[in-house]
């Protein structure tokens, strides 16, 4: 089967350099929206049967490139988040669970991420949503859990790694509590929030239109985790009844979201140079879609297979369609790629371009293995093969070929593959890292964790 999917019309699109960016071309706006707890059969143009609506995604969809293969860096919310912007494994920190109002930041200032690598390039930066990456709040514990007081400072957040602007809240259980760069500004019940957000980027992609630099913009929202708080008008539009009707409104309201900032980007004309990708940071909570097995938090497919669906009208062809296996973690790389700069060697190690694949130039995988993570396991993926190391000592091996929903664990017939696949995890653990370059230090001592034997 064909890796990509458009005809010769679409193909002399492609008549540009190799990483797609012709010469003195200038650099595009970025806009990365992340879904939150959003299962991989939700939209239409993921699952036929699908009952819900996501008009938006599936406009995006049809207007780029529907990757069927994308993989968040792991199963759970604060760990994605980790990958996403620094290019680098969760489970090489030690990072498994999700970071709670007072939780310390896991990302030290001094590492690189996407935000602070797009500002050296002369990007202006912004964060609007959901950060779930840790904060130090100034006066130790101002408030509770679920509530800061208003005026509440912190250090060594989302301004520290790199974005010139922040709008939003801790996470999900705190989303009364507004902050604006390093201060809470505002409390306010949890069913205005994510209206709040939208207005703060459509008002952001606004502003920036009009300046000389391009803008990296991303914006994780909060639909489809909890709370389910569907504004008043998009209740009863999510297009499913019953116990799933409340929840497909707040799907729907996320995919409106998203379709707010694409419109914001065709009104101030600045979205035929402008990448967009949208996608999720986990699978949906308590809900399998098969042929995926189980849900957020699993090991399995369905805790970690994303939409993700990429538009940037003129280089990724309308209507286009990769199967190519890719991680979240590959923004950072495809960043650096866009930009045409080198990262260093001590950033973005589990990051791989994958702009070949946008612009249709990849004529090979762009990976050669991935690894997923869970709060109980981890899994090496390479080709059609997929080994689990659970942490209670169980591997299971399925071959996703014929065996999506993996039900059958063909580790005892295969143990040259289980072998070659446990090499792959060995290396990376070995190295620091799982692209080339100068070997690098984990945090966390995974070789252990797994039982596995290094030579480090």
């Amino acid at each position: 089967m064909p890796r990509y999917h458009w005809g010769l019309a679409s193909i002399c699109l492609f008549a540009l350099s190799a990483t797609g960016l012709a010469a003195g071309s200038e650099l595009p706006n970025i806009v990365f929206v992340l879904f939150d707890d959003f299962g991989y059969g939700q939209p239409p143009s993921y699952r036929d049967e699908s009952g819900f609506r996501t008009p938006n995604l599936d406009r995006l969809a049809s207007q780029g490139m529907r990757f069927t293969d994308a993989h968040s860096a792991a199963s759970n919310c604060t760990p994605t988040r980790y990958g996403l912007l620094t290019g680098r494994y969760p489970c090489r920190i030690g990072q498994f669970g999700v970071l709670t109002t007072y939780s310390p930041p896991i990302i030290p200032e001094q590492r690189l991420t996407v935000a602070s690598f797009l500002k050296q390039q002369g990007y202006h930066t912004a964060c609007i949503g959901k950060w779930h990456l840790g904060l130090n709040w100034v006066d130790g514990k101002p408030g509770s859990q679920n509530q800061l007081p208003i005026g509440a400072k912190h250090t060594d957040g989302p301004n520290a790694l790199g974005f010139d602007y922040f709008y939003g809240y801790t996470h999900a259980r705190n989303i009364g509590s507004i902050i604006e760069q390093d201060t809470v500004v505002d409390f306010v019940e949890a069913v205005e929030n994510q209206p709040m957000m939208i207005r703060k980027a459509v008002a952001y992609i606004e502003q920036q239109a009009q300046a000389d630099a391009p803008f990296f913009l991303y914006f994780p929202m909060c639909p489809p985790h909890n709370p389910i708080v569907p504004a008043a008008d998009f209740q009863g539009q999510g297009g499913m009844t019953g116990r799933e009707s409340l929840y497909s409104d707040w799907v729907y309201q996320g995919d409106a979201m998203l379709g707010e900032i694409m419109d914001a980007l065709d009104r101030t004309g600045v979205a035929s140079n402008t990448l967009i990708m949208a996608t999720g940071d986990n699978g949906a909570a308590g809900r399998a879609y098969p042929p995926l097995r189980e849900s957020k938090s699993s090991i399995y497919e369905g805790g970690h297979r994303e939409p993700f669906v990429a538009r940037w009208p003129g280089r990724i062809a309308a209507g286009s369609l990769c199967a190519q296996t890719i991680c979240l973690n590959d923004f950072f790389a495809t960043c650096a790629d866009l930009v045409k700069k080198e990262l260093p060697q001590n950033a973005a190690e589990d990051s791989v371009s994958i702009l070949p694949c946008l612009l249709g130039t990849a004529r090979e995988e762009v990976r050669e293995a991935t690894i997923h993570q869970s709060p109980k396991g981890l899994a090496i993926r390479q080709g059609t093969w997929k080994l689990i190391f659970h942490f209670d000592g169980r591997k299971e091996l399925f071959d996703l070929s014929s065996d999506l929903s993996e039900s059958k664990d063909l580790l005892l017939e295969n143990p040259g593959i289980a072998e070659r696949l446990e090499g792959f995890m060995r290396t990376y653990i070995e190295r620091g890292r799982s692209t080339a370059g100068t070997p690098q230090t984990n945090e966390f001592d995974l070789a252990d964790r797994l039982g596995i034997a290094t030579a480090r």
